[in-house]
């Protein structure tokens, strides 16, 4: 009698052990499943997060998309070497300069600040030059531009980039009496255009796209 129970005992026993074992078993299994789903959930955030970031401004304006858009336009894109970046405390001037509109080279100590110009109160030249080191677009007129196309102009600097209107640009009349009627400026590179027509406002979205923040010093 006392046999058949203990012998009774031991197969209670094991069932409940094998019943806690596929308990364990099914926990474990659960916990795996649950962990491999947030992973892909995490994967696919970091996907999105990484085209996010690629994407940067939105745009995939290159230097190939300029030059179609500004041959397009009849406007006139060109690359130059560095002029250098040397600091200066003296007034500078265009002649200080290969290009017109300067493009690089040597410059006062002080970036002219992001913004918009009123017309007679420009940065000087060797202030702008050194915002050009730090990434800035710099949209300039010539002198006498009717205040439509400045305002224009202005829209166009205005427009959204990396989610801030305006971001990095500089709007003022030229200093360098610059032959264009309209210029935009980046580190070793300009587009400039004859008139503000649709194919040219294009252009030079396409250039602010492509060189903003494209220079020596990346500077918020």
């Amino acid at each position: 009698m006392a046999r058949r129970q203990a012998e009774k005992e031991a197969r209670r026993r094991e069932r409940r052990e094998r019943e806690e074992a596929a308990r364990r078993a099914a926990s474990r299994k659960k916990a795996l499943q649950v962990a491999g789903g947030a992973g892909l959930v995490i994967l696919a955030i970091a996907v999105v997060g990484l085209v996010l970031v690629g994407g940067g401004s939105g745009s995939s304006a290159d230097a190939a998309t300029v030059t179609a858009d500004a041959q397009a336009a009849n406007c006139s894109y060109r690359q130059f070497p560095s002029e250098g970046r040397e600091h200066v405390a003296r007034k500078l001037t265009a002649k200080d300069y290969r290009t017109n509109p300067p493009t690089s080279g040597h410059h006062n100590p002080i970036p002219a600040p992001d913004g918009v110009y009123a017309p007679g109160h420009e940065p000087s030249v060797g202030n702008w030059v050194h915002s050009l080191e730090h990434g800035r677009i710099l949209y300039q007129y010539k002198p006498g531009t009717p205040a439509a196309d400045i305002a224009m102009l202005r829209a166009l600097a205005a427009q959204p980039l990396n989610g801030s209107p305006g971001y990095h640009t500089l709007v003022f009349e030229n200093n360098t009496n610059m032959p264009s009627q309209y210029a935009l400026v980046a580190w070793t590179r300009y587009l400039t255009c004859d008139e503000l027509t649709p194919q040219a406002q294009k252009a030079m979205k396409a250039f602010r796209e492509a060189f903003t923040d494209q220079a020596p010093e990346r500077i918020p």
